[in-house]
């Protein structure tokens, strides 16, 4: 059964997706996205919306940390079966961070093409502004949640000699700011990218306690680099 089907698979097109400014939407990506059969993403109100926008209607399916495990076999055979659709996140780069890699696993199990449409990516873009030669750096991601587990995985990393990229959400902003700055001191450099492509865009350098006390309580979304 599955060699039949093989015969007439579709194709999985991995698409990225603005950051914030929707300018920032590729030619390319419009493309595929008015040519697929359906697209996928993580929650349908910010995918319809984003379809909305570009004047585009398709079947929406909703792949998410919720129900990726038991909904992406379904959703590979349909694919499988001679359908073309197109993975799309919240914003940025699919996959990175977010949801669609077990999707992209039975796919490649049965040989099915999956190709990337290339475009924002908020981790790409933070280190594109760094004022310094960037050769190597870690990405760590986002952080635990709870303040002792952060703590103790920024101690893990604080022996690196390469600049570190952190991750998370908005509202821990200052927890995350607060725990590097104990961990690696506040003395620390770092480069903190506010609100990327948007107009309140903001990009701050220095030691950590400095920029702590430029930003105080705000709350954006952000990327952080320790160096």
């Amino acid at each position: 059964m599955i060699k039949e089907m093989s015969e007439r698979k579709g194709q999985l097109y991995v698409v990225a997706t603005p950051i914030g400014n929707p300018k920032d939407i590729t030619l390319r990506a419009v493309e595929v996205l008015q040519n697929v059969q359906a697209i996928i993403c993580e929650e349908h109100r910010i995918g319809s919306t984003l379809l909305k926008k570009l004047g585009i209607q398709k079947e929406i399916i909703v792949l998410n940390e919720h129900n990726e495990a038991e909904k992406a076999p379904d959703v590979a055979r349909r694919i499988l079966m001679g359908e073309s659709m197109a993975l799309i996140s919240d914003c940025g780069t699919p996959v990175f961070a977010d949801p669609g890699a077990s999707l992209i696993a039975h796919l490649a199990e049965w040989e099915v093409p999956v190709t990337p449409i290339p475009g924002p990516s908020s981790l790409m873009a933070a280190l594109s502004v760094l004022d310094f030669r960037l050769e190597r750096f870690h990405y760590a991601g986002f952080l635990p949640r709870d303040k002792t587990e952060r703590r103790n995985t920024l101690r893990g990393l604080r022996n690196l000699r390469v600049p570190i990229v952190v991750m998370d959400t908005p509202y821990r902003l200052m927890q995350v700011l607060d725990d590097v700055a104990s961990v690696f001191g506040g003395n620390a450099r770092i480069t903190l990218c506010l609100d990327l492509t948007l107009p309140g865009e903001t990009i701050f350098r220095g030691k950590i306690d400095e920029v702590q006390h430029k930003i105080k309580e705000k709350k954006s979304e952000f990327i952080l680099i320790i160096h």
